[in-house]
């Protein structure tokens, strides 16, 4: 644990400030989610466009992507940790950009399926190396203070992605939306090379071989808090994965939102970006322990009574009483995705980059399967969406459980 005790303060000289960090990270994470939400009201006719005739299937525009950019993350860890956080990040930056350009030109469904698992290659980068940054240079509760504030910022893009994506639809086609995405790529590119130096510490550079990759991948998944916090964030985020690819057809088909889709759309977003606000200021006096699991329990609890509203009104329960719901289980998310991050990443400082690449493929690959099963599973109604919420939160639930030994709400020391 003694990499928790000297991660207070930044360890890297000329290394953006406090707030500039915080922009910076979740302006590159947040390009996944503006790959991911910015498309959504658009979807439908993206997929007649392409001869699409199934609604459902134009959820793989969104899966093939979200493969793409769980998978990498694998490899992005180990090179990471061997050359460094700032060439890897430069280089996924490029094939992102690369990606969305080929968008805005592929003549048929299958081929924008293999481009947008492409586009996904690329920004894995942005999100295990933007973790690894930010590991380099904190840890503790101040690692959860730091990661619950780019999530606040972050949180910011689901909530106007659709009403941007929407605003170039009418303005244009939908292939100025991948333009779009383009463009966000080329300036965070120039961003990161002018302002950003090396964070990794010379003394953790990892040989990238074989043995060293399966040695550090070992000392990751060996390690009991970071293997089974790793699971319960898979779980977690699953349930953001079945909402964002189910959204548009619930908010849509079941209650006929219409246009007014983006604003209960970032209705959600506003709430969890002022809960990640809300545990930026609190984790460091309650703790990361105390406040995820609370959260979590909260989170779980807060399905089941939704579950079993939604199984008593057959599926279509007044939308007033169905967004309320949402709005109590996923105000608590904010208190359980950045925390769990933390947690999983704070024994595993020397190896960064790699508990970063399986933290990030297990939340995004594995979170995408999962979520995927809640899309295509899709009705007519929001029980499928509602029943998958309330099964992930109680495993999750019960893998939190094993990383604690059944012990919840016990700090192990008083950085965490």
């Amino acid at each position: 644990m003694t990499d928790t005790l000297h991660t207070t303060a930044p360890l890297v000289r000329r290394a953006p400030g406090k707030w500039e960090l915080v922009a910076m990270m979740a302006a590159l994470m947040a390009l996944n989610a503006l790959a991911i939400d910015i498309m959504l009201p658009g979807l439908k006719e993206i997929g007649a466009s392409l001869g699409v005739q199934s609604d459902n299937e134009h959820q793989f525009i969104i899966t093939s992507y979200v493969l793409g950019f769980g998978i990498a993350q694998l490899a992005y860890g180990p090179i990471a940790d061997r050359y460094g956080r700032k060439k890897p990040l430069l280089v996924g930056l490029v094939i992102y950009f690369i990606g969305a350009v080929c968008c805005v030109f592929v003549p048929s469904f299958t081929l924008m399926l293999a481009v947008r698992f492409f586009q996904g290659l690329g920004a894995a980068a942005t999100r295990v190396i933007s973790v690894a940054i930010v590991r380099d240079l904190y840890g503790g509760r101040k690692m959860a203070e730091i990661m619950s504030l780019i999530m606040m910022v972050f949180m910011i893009i689901p909530v106007i992605a659709p009403s941007i994506g929407q605003t170039i639809m009418l303005a244009g086609e939908w292939h100025l939306v991948f333009a779009f995405l383009g463009l966000a790529a080329f300036c965070n590119f120039f961003w990161v090379i002018f302002r950003l130096p090396e964070t990794q510490h010379s003394e953790d550079r990892v040989e990238l071989t074989p043995k060293a990759i399966v040695h550090s991948f070992h000392v990751v998944l060996s390690n009991r808090l970071a293997l089974f916090y790793t699971l319960g964030t898979t779980f977690i985020m699953a349930c953001i994965f079945g909402f964002v690819t189910s959204a548009q057809q619930v908010y849509v088909e079941v209650f006929n939102l219409g246009t007014l889709f983006p604003v209960a759309f970032a209705g959600v977003g506003i709430i969890m970006a002022c809960s990640s606000l809300i545990n930026s200021r609190i984790v460091g006096r309650i703790g990361m322990r105390r406040l995820s699991h609370g959260a979590l329990i909260g989170f779980t609890v807060t399905n089941g009574i939704w579950l079993v509203i939604d199984l008593a009104t057959n599926g279509i329960m007044p939308f007033w009483v169905f967004y309320g719901l949402f709005l109590i289980a996923w105000f608590q998310f904010g208190w359980i995705g950045p925390n769990f991050n933390a947690l999983a990443m704070e024994p595993l400082g020397h190896v960064a980059g790699a508990a970063s690449s399986i933290l990030g493929f297990a939340s995004t690959a594995g979170s995408a399967l999962l979520g995927a099963t809640i899309g295509l599973s899709f009705n007519g109604t929001t029980t499928p969406m509602i029943t998958g919420f309330f099964i992930f939160a109680v495993v999750a639930l019960g893998l939190t459980l094993i990383a604690e030994k059944g012990k919840l709400f016990q700090p192990h020391n008083p950085e965490v």
